[in-house]
């Protein structure tokens, strides 16, 4: 059995724990870049009728349901 298998984490866990590790072993001038790839972000798009919402705006439907 892996290592990190018999200490409870999954792969992908296990993966981000190496990343992170090697992103900051790096010396200064490459691990500056690398950090910022480290980072993700996520944008929301919302949908009505087959066209993009302005940003900002949600579709009636789900500001009901939050209500």
């Amino acid at each position: 059995m892996s290592s990190w298998r018999s200490a409870g984490l999954n792969y992908v866990n296990y993966s981000n724990i190496a990343a992170q590790v090697l992103r900051k072993s790096l010396k200064a001038d490459h691990k500056e870049r690398a950090l910022k790839r480290g980072k993700s972000t996520i944008r929301y798009f919302y949908w009505s009728k087959g066209e993009m919402l302005p940003q900002g705006e949600k579709p009636k439907q789900l500001e009901k349901d939050k209500a």
